[in-house]
Protein backbone atom coordinates (compact mmCIF):
# COMPACT_ATOMS: atom_id res chain seq x y z
CA UNK A 1 0.00 0.00 0.00
CA UNK A 2 2.82 2.40 0.88
CA UNK A 3 4.61 1.67 -2.39
CA UNK A 4 1.42 2.39 -4.32
CA UNK A 5 1.08 5.79 -2.60
CA UNK A 6 4.74 6.64 -3.29
CA UNK A 7 4.32 5.77 -6.97
CA UNK A 8 1.19 7.95 -7.21
CA UNK A 9 3.01 10.89 -5.59
CA UNK A 10 6.01 10.45 -7.90
CA UNK A 11 3.78 10.31 -10.97
CA UNK A 12 1.95 13.41 -9.81
CA UNK A 13 5.23 15.27 -9.23
CA UNK A 14 6.47 14.20 -12.65
CA UNK A 15 3.38 15.62 -14.34
CA UNK A 16 3.65 18.90 -12.44
CA UNK A 17 7.37 19.30 -13.17
CA UNK A 18 6.74 18.61 -16.88
CA UNK A 19 4.02 21.26 -16.98
CA UNK A 20 6.21 23.83 -15.22
CA UNK A 21 9.28 23.08 -17.34
CA UNK A 22 7.46 23.62 -20.62
CA UNK A 23 5.85 26.88 -19.53
CA UNK A 24 7.39 30.08 -20.94
CA UNK A 25 8.34 32.65 -18.38
CA UNK A 26 7.47 36.28 -18.91
CA UNK A 27 10.28 38.70 -18.09
CA UNK A 28 9.24 42.26 -17.39
CA UNK A 29 11.32 44.90 -19.21
CA UNK A 30 12.52 46.41 -15.92
CA UNK A 31 13.88 43.00 -14.90
CA UNK A 32 16.17 42.84 -17.93
CA UNK A 33 19.74 43.17 -16.61
CA UNK A 34 21.15 44.23 -19.95
CA UNK A 35 18.65 47.09 -20.26
CA UNK A 36 19.37 48.25 -16.71
CA UNK A 37 23.10 48.25 -17.35
CA UNK A 38 22.73 50.22 -20.56
CA UNK A 39 20.44 52.71 -18.83
CA UNK A 40 22.95 53.20 -16.02
CA UNK A 41 25.83 54.18 -18.27
CA UNK A 42 26.86 50.79 -19.58
CA UNK A 43 28.78 48.03 -17.93
CA UNK A 44 31.86 48.41 -20.11
CA UNK A 45 32.11 52.14 -19.42
CA UNK A 46 31.80 51.51 -15.66
CA UNK A 47 34.47 48.82 -15.62
CA UNK A 48 36.84 50.92 -17.75
CA UNK A 49 36.37 53.87 -15.39
CA UNK A 50 36.92 51.61 -12.41
CA UNK A 51 40.20 50.35 -13.89
CA UNK A 52 41.26 53.95 -14.52
CA UNK A 53 40.49 54.81 -10.90
CA UNK A 54 42.52 51.81 -9.79
CA UNK A 55 45.50 53.03 -11.81
CA UNK A 56 45.33 56.48 -10.21
CA UNK A 57 44.64 55.26 -6.68
CA UNK A 58 48.03 56.64 -5.54
CA UNK A 59 46.85 60.16 -6.43
CA UNK A 60 43.59 59.58 -4.57
CA UNK A 61 45.29 58.25 -1.44
CA UNK A 62 47.72 61.19 -1.40
CA UNK A 63 44.77 63.53 -1.85
CA UNK A 64 43.13 62.16 1.31
CA UNK A 65 46.41 62.13 3.26
CA UNK A 66 47.71 65.58 2.26
CA UNK A 67 44.63 67.34 0.99
CA UNK A 68 46.92 69.14 -1.45
CA UNK A 69 47.70 66.64 -4.17
CA UNK A 70 46.14 67.40 -7.52
CA UNK A 71 44.08 64.65 -9.09
CA UNK A 72 44.61 64.47 -12.83
CA UNK A 73 41.84 65.04 -15.40
CA UNK A 74 41.70 61.39 -16.51
CA UNK A 75 41.31 60.26 -12.92
CA UNK A 76 38.61 62.90 -12.35
CA UNK A 77 36.79 61.70 -15.46
CA UNK A 78 36.84 58.14 -14.10
CA UNK A 79 35.64 59.35 -10.68
CA UNK A 80 32.82 61.25 -12.36
CA UNK A 81 31.67 58.19 -14.33
CA UNK A 82 31.85 55.79 -11.37
CA UNK A 83 30.13 58.10 -8.87
CA UNK A 84 27.38 59.32 -11.20
CA UNK A 85 26.66 56.51 -13.68
CA UNK A 86 27.63 53.25 -11.98
CA UNK A 87 26.55 51.23 -8.99
CA UNK A 88 27.73 52.59 -5.64
CA UNK A 89 29.18 49.18 -4.79
CA UNK A 90 31.73 49.57 -7.58
CA UNK A 91 33.44 52.39 -5.69
CA UNK A 92 33.59 50.34 -2.51
CA UNK A 93 35.27 47.51 -4.42
CA UNK A 94 38.38 49.73 -4.51
CA UNK A 95 38.14 50.37 -0.77
CA UNK A 96 36.56 53.83 -0.88
CA UNK A 97 33.41 54.68 1.06
CA UNK A 98 30.44 56.51 -0.43
CA UNK A 99 31.43 59.61 1.58
CA UNK A 100 34.95 59.54 0.13
CA UNK A 101 33.40 59.17 -3.33
CA UNK A 102 31.33 62.31 -2.70
CA UNK A 103 34.46 64.19 -1.59
CA UNK A 104 36.34 63.10 -4.71
CA UNK A 105 33.43 64.04 -6.94
CA UNK A 106 33.20 67.44 -5.27
CA UNK A 107 36.91 68.06 -5.77
CA UNK A 108 36.79 67.00 -9.42
CA UNK A 109 33.63 69.04 -10.10
CA UNK A 110 35.26 72.12 -8.56
CA UNK A 111 38.55 71.64 -10.42
CA UNK A 112 36.83 71.13 -13.77
CA UNK A 113 34.68 74.24 -13.35
CA UNK A 114 37.62 76.45 -12.36
CA UNK A 115 38.64 78.68 -15.26
CA UNK A 116 41.93 77.78 -16.82
CA UNK A 117 44.59 80.42 -16.38
CA UNK A 118 45.68 81.99 -19.61
CA UNK A 119 49.41 82.10 -20.16
CA UNK A 120 50.80 85.54 -19.49
CA UNK A 121 52.57 87.23 -22.32
CA UNK A 122 55.93 88.71 -21.53
CA UNK A 123 56.89 91.80 -23.37
CA UNK A 124 60.53 92.69 -23.68
CA UNK A 125 61.44 96.29 -24.12
CA UNK A 126 64.69 97.30 -25.71
CA UNK A 127 66.37 100.39 -24.38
Amino acid sequence: MAIKNVLIVLAFLGLISNAVATRELYVKPEDNLEARLEASGGLVECWNALMEMKSCSNEIVLFFLNGETDIGPECCRAIDIVTKNCWPAMLTSLGFTAEEGNILRGYCDASSSAPALAPTATVKYQI
